[in-house]
């Protein structure tokens, strides 16, 4: 036979591809802290997208991509009045819950926000449940979407832990997409091999670009980003439940899949089997509305308002130690461009803390940033890596996210050197975190809802075994304004 042919041989499925879909279909969940963790971060997901309902620039995306169109069992948007088709409610929910940086984080060898996996889950389970009581069948329940949850997160942060995607510059949403299109897939019926099926195009599908969170590029595409990912894997989903076939070795085919084409040759490391440790381990934004790399740093920053806001004119530098991973991601000098250039730069975020003695989501408008104290103090601001905290980045059982600031004055006295080595919202501090949350939450609650319905969602959301027992259409109706 010519060399020059191809031999056109189906091989089994991708083994990776096999071990979600075996893990999807058929594990069940029994750690009652990844549970009680997932009640945790729906609350704090929903709250992060009552907030970014604030602003003009998230809401101008929402609503049907044909307006006046209506769809009859459709899914609820949380917070507005809009019923959409799963695919563009996903949509919706993901860019809302995402818009304002301020939802749970992942960080390992790639980063990112397992809670945007949400927008697919959250907007199919309502679908699902009001198509089921409409032909006399059961709805879902709020533990449906608490372990859809569980285990979107898992995917998305099993492969962060040893892959690096944005060293090859793909974007992390790539694993949101993975990640959806599994759980969501199973969730309409799916079985293990339409899900291995569903899987195959969602890597197909390949990866954006990272230039839209970057210097010279930095812009608000990075706030839909996650909402135009979790909606693709409800569309990929349904395909495949209307029979469309998949592509069993899209991962390793030669020259063709995705580790050839995308990722260098090489295939992907996995450090642990699927079960329940990043639902376990995820951070919270609990403070902050900013890039989880400089979170201790503005809580740092923020510790040091009362030794310095009286002497901002005497500085004569600020010397921020930090972790390879913020270097290499938010560590940027020049002109600010906009609120999404604004929160993935360390400095900024750092000045504003020390400035203000906090950082909200109002702090990356043109009014703050427009203050000359900003820039006069990024100026001054030196940044070093510390070895130990970028191997303790890393480290499974440490996961530390660690900055330190210390501020020099033009007389030779300095303060002490402020460390924070892992932020508020880190498990290890879970007993000083939720409190907060669960305060963060009702603030945005109350920015949407009147006080008597702000009661009664909290009082749900809080009580693990009634939020579980919650069909999920009625769960979502206590959120239509």
């Amino acid at each position: 036979m010519s060399s020059n042919v191809e031999i056109n041989v189906r091989s089994e499925p991708d083994q990776e591809l096999v071990d979600i879909a075996r893990y999807v279909f058929s594990e069940t969940i029994t750690s009652s802290e990844a549970f009680d963790t997932a009640r945790n971060c729906l609350m704090d997901t929903l709250g992060c997208g009552f907030l970014a309902l604030r602003f003009p620039e998230c809401t101008k995306h929402l609503g049907p991509i044909v307006p006046g169109t209506t769809v009859v069992n459709g899914a609820r948007v949380p917070g507005t009045q809009f019923v959409l088709d799963p695919v563009k409610a996903a949509w919706d929910i993901g860019a809302i819950i995402r818009w304002l940086d301020f939802n749970d984080t992942w960080l390992a060898a790639e980063w990112g926000h397992p809670s945007d996996n949400m927008g697919g889950i959250l907007a199919v389970a309502d679908y699902l449940s009001r198509n089921n009581v409409a032909n006399g069948k059961d709805p879902l329940t709020m533990k449906d979407v608490l372990t859809a949850m569980i285990k979107a997160h898992e995917i998305q942060g099993c492969i962060a832990l040893e892959n690096s995607f944005n060293r090859v510059g793909l974007c992390h949403v790539l694993l949101v997409r993975v990640a959806t299109t599994a759980v969501v897939t199973h969730m309409l019926g799916g079985t293990q091999d339409q899900i291995i099926d569903a899987l195959s195009q969602a890597w197909v599908d390949g990866s954006s670009l990272r230039t839209y969170r970057h210097a010279p590029n930095t812009g608000s595409r990075k706030s839909w980003a996650a909402g135009d990912a979790t909606s693709r894997g409800v569309r990929l989903a349904m395909m495949t439940m209307k029979g469309e076939m998949g592509y069993p070795s899209v991962l390793s085919a030669k020259t063709w899949g995705f580790y050839d084409v995308s990722f260098n040759g090489k295939k992907f490391n996995f450090q642990r089997p699927y079960g329940s440790y990043v639902m376990e381990n995820v951070l919270f934004k609990i403070s902050f509305p900013a890039e989880f790399h400089a979170q201790t740093a503005v809580e740092a920053a923020v510790a040091l308002h009362d030794q310095v806001k009286d002497r901002l004119e005497e500085i004569d530098k600020v010397v921020i130690t930090t972790h390879e991973s913020a270097i290499r991601i938010i560590s940027k000098a020049g002109e600010l461009n906009n609120p999404a250039d604004m929160d993935h730069c360390l400095q900024y975020m750092a000045a504003i803390g020390l400035i203000k003695g906090d950082l909200v989501a109002e702090d990356y408008e043109d009014d703050v940033a427009s203050d000359p104290r900003v820039d006069a103090l990024r100026e001054k601001m030196e940044i070093i890596e510390n070895d130990r905290y970028s191997r303790e980045y890393h480290e499974p059982e440490k996961r530390s996210i660690a900055n330190a600031i210390q501020v020099y004055f033009k007389d030779g006295s300095k303060t002490e050197n402020v460390e924070v080595e892992y932020p508020i919202g880190h498990r290890s501090r879970r007993e000083e975190g939720i409190p907060l949350l669960e305060t963060k939450f009702r603030r945005a609650l109350l920015t949407r809802f009147p006080a008597n319905r702000t009661d009664a969602i909290f009082a749900l959301c809080t009580d693990q075994s009634k939020l579980e027992a919650t069909p999920v259409n009625e769960f979502v109706d206590m959120l239509v304004i």
